[in-house]
């Protein structure tokens, strides 16, 4: 056992020395430790304090949430049929350890008696938000139950952890396991040179002929824009939507519907009318209606624009290629040559000047200039995969801020999309501040022979969109590990990411590094200005479509009685019906690989991106106001967002940055859906 990496003592994680055989004994051995520190804290003979039980609560299962943290990061970058079985064996030990504590009555109780002091205890604003997440993380989670249904508690438990990963099981093998080989060249006609050689590269690694088409987001996503042949596009197309719809082993459609009616059945046990109305008691949002209500508002503002914009796409595109009924795999085709046409701005044409590297050192210039940050990479710490690239992060008097990990590139066993994480939170124990390690996972396209790898404009807002996630994780500064960081409510989260965002659109960022990857000349100011100009392109039909994921989330958890539920296809045409634009496509159904929702933290929780957005475009408008390097701003949201984790209500944060509540004006007028005057 000693000799098991895992448990060995380290700092950063050691993916070299790691072997698969050495995950579930490690696990085993670390639920073992933390369950004696919680008997510890059980048996200590004083009475309960703060010191001796909510703090020393929060420091339970720090080698846990390093073991584990390392093995599911890697089940999503780097995963493979024995991590996979593993995850599976493992996921209800943890759900049952962490009933074990829950509704470990002795532990609640003394959590109980420290509680109900709180008004006497003069503790600190972040003190004060320890204690009454960790009382309500107990009570919200079945400590108030009786015997009965404690034991039903943990049976929900343990079968959602199972249906959740059995969920992005079936989602990534019906991604890997999907090709398009096309061997005649008019079947890749439209595509631009950069993804007729990705696709040649793809098929000659898997030792075929032609040009290789997968569901990988780098694959598919230029397929579906410009590939003139209609009828591949709808293939391809049919193919991404059907994934966990299909009458094989990885049908998705039961264990979406036993998903839903267990987390129902878990609310109710726990005094909660729906699952919405569960996790968002904890959320800025607090309640179904306020988020309903929210979506509602902003599709009222939206559909119009969004039918308006629908109705002249399709017009363009009976006028182009004399197409009577726009379908989904038309969309994003005919946008683009529409987008081209009005702007004269082409994704293609944009990419020589967005070299990964460059954007890197872009983004981490930015970085710099508001925050103080250097990045230096280095080789001195372990990586899990050779494509991975790990930097240094210092501050402006050399000082170490973190460890940050870049993996950008799709392969086997990656799922797709992107994504921040964390291997190890800040803290500040025994008087020393121990520092973040962050890794942001994205999929962006290989470089092949001749070119290096060149994002469109979108893989730019999406890296740096990852990395206002990381500075989230990197900037923390708090004391307790629990409220670090991205520990903070789930609409809340986006603010930092989305934020980021707003600076690929300015001349003054962009000047700092989007130049050509031959000639090294800058990107032409009056590209600039187009993509300042079609920022807002289809804004309204954008906008229909993220509100249409989010009103289908709440359609799934905020009703009160789905086991009325037969039929997954038609609950979600249901929802959808007032958000509707293209028609239906019968062998499609997004639910079934839903993952945010099914597999990721996003149930009752998918309006966050909106809600974020409304908080990124406010606090960006003050950026604006003052300039977009403006330290003094920087500071203000360094110091009271970035830095400040979960340790205070996220509206008194914010409010403390901006000066005031936010408004959805400033995100209306940027989406163009109302008048900037």
């Amino acid at each position: 056992m000693t000799k098991n990496p895992l448990l060995q003592d380290f700092n950063t994680p050691p993916f070299s020395k790691i072997k698969e055989e050495n995950y579930k004994p490690a696990i085993q051995k670390a639920i073992e430790l933390a369950k004696e520190e919680i008997n510890s804290i059980i048996t200590n003979t004083e009475a309960p304090t703060f010191k001796n039980t909510t703090e020393a609560l929060d420091y339970v299962g720090e080698k846990l949430d390093r073991v584990t943290s390392i093995f599911f990061n890697l089940n999503s970058a780097e995963t493979n049929k024995e991590i996979q079985e593993i995850a599976k064996d493992i996921s209800p030990w943890l759900s049952e350890f962490k009933n074990d504590m829950i509704l470990n009555e002795n532990l609640f109780a003394r959590v109980k008696a420290v509680y109900n002091q709180k008004d006497s205890l003069e503790l600190t604003p972040e003190q004060d938000i320890l204690l009454d997440k960790q009382y309500k993380g107990f009570a919200r989670n079945g400590a108030n139950l009786n015997e009965e249904d404690k034991i039903e508690l943990r049976k929900l438990d343990a079968e959602l952890a199972k249906l959740s990963l059995q969920f992005g099981e079936h989602v990534l093998a019906e991604t890997n396991s999907y090709e398009l080989l096309l061997t005649n060249e008019e079947e890749v006609a439209g595509l631009p040179e950069s993804a007729k050689e990705a696709a040649k590269l793809l098929a000659q690694q898997k030792n075929k002929e032609g040009w290789l088409i997968t569901l990988d987001y780098p694959s598919y996503i230029p397929f579906m824009t410009y590939a003139e042949n209609r009828e591949l596009r709808k293939k391809l197309a049919i193919a991404m939507g059907k994934k966990g719809f299909q009458q094989n082993e990885f049908n998705n459609e039961q264990v979406v519907l036993d998903i839903v009616r267990l987390r129902h059945k878990r609310a109710n046990l726990l005094g909660y009318k729906t699952h919405a109305h569960f996790v968002l008691e904890e959320r800025m949002a607090e309640t179904p209606e306020k988020v309903l209500d929210f979506l509602n508002e902003l599709l009222e503002k939206a559909k119009p624009a969004a039918l308006k914009e629908f109705k002249h796409l399709e017009k363009y595109a009976k006028k182009l290629d004399g197409i009577d009924q726009l379908q989904k795999w038309d969309g994003a085709f005919y946008a683009e040559k529409l987008k081209k046409e009005l702007f004269s701005l082409d994704q293609e044409l944009l990419k020589p000047y967005f070299k990964l590297e460059n954007v890197i050192d872009g983004v981490f210039e930015i970085s710099n200039k508001l925050f103080d940050l250097q990045f230096e990479e280095i080789d001195s710490i372990d990586k899990y995969h050779e494509d991975v690239k790990s930097y240094s992060v210092t501050g402006k008097h050399g000082n170490f801020i973190s460890y940050l990990y870049a993996d950008f590139h799709p392969r086997p066993g990656k799922r797709n999309g992107a994504w921040m994480t964390s291997y190890k939170s800040q803290q500040i124990k025994n008087e020393v501040n121990e520092r973040p390690q962050v890794s942001i996972v994205c999929n962006f396209t290989k470089p092949t022979e001749t070119k290096p790898s060149l994002l469109t404009f979108n893989e730019v807002t999406t890296l740096f969109h990852e990395f206002g996630h990381a500075l989230h994780g990197m900037l923390a500064n708090t004391t307790y590990g629990s409220l670090s960081g991205t520990s903070v409510s789930w609409d809340f989260v986006e603010l930092p990411s989305q934020v980021l965002e707003n600076w690929c659109y300015e001349k003054e960022a962009l000047e700092l590094f989007a130049k050509h990857y031959e000639t090294g000349e800058l990107i032409p100011m009056e590209y600039v200005e187009k993509i300042k100009e079609s920022a807002s392109f289809h804004e309204g039909m954008q906008t229909l479509r993220q509100l249409s994921f989010g009103l289908l989330d709440m359609s799934w958890h905020a009703g009160e009685s789905p086991e009325t539920i037969t039929s997954v296809k038609e609950f979600e045409l249901a929802a959808f019906e007032n958000t509707k634009l293209y028609p239906d496509v019968v062998e499609n159904c997004m639910s079934t690989s839903f993952s945010h929702i099914f597999q990721g933290g996003y149930s009752a929780g998918y309006y966050s991106y909106k809600w974020a957005e409304v908080l990124d475009a406010d606090a960006f408008e003050y950026f604006k106001e003052k300039g977009i390097f403006n330290i003094e701003v920087a500071q203000k949201f360094k110091n009271n967002v970035l830095s400040k984790g979960g340790t205070e209500k996220p509206m008194d944060l914010y409010v403390r940055f901006r000066g005031k509540e936010p408004n959805s004006d400033a995100l209306l007028k940027r989406a163009g859906l109302i008048n900037n005057n």
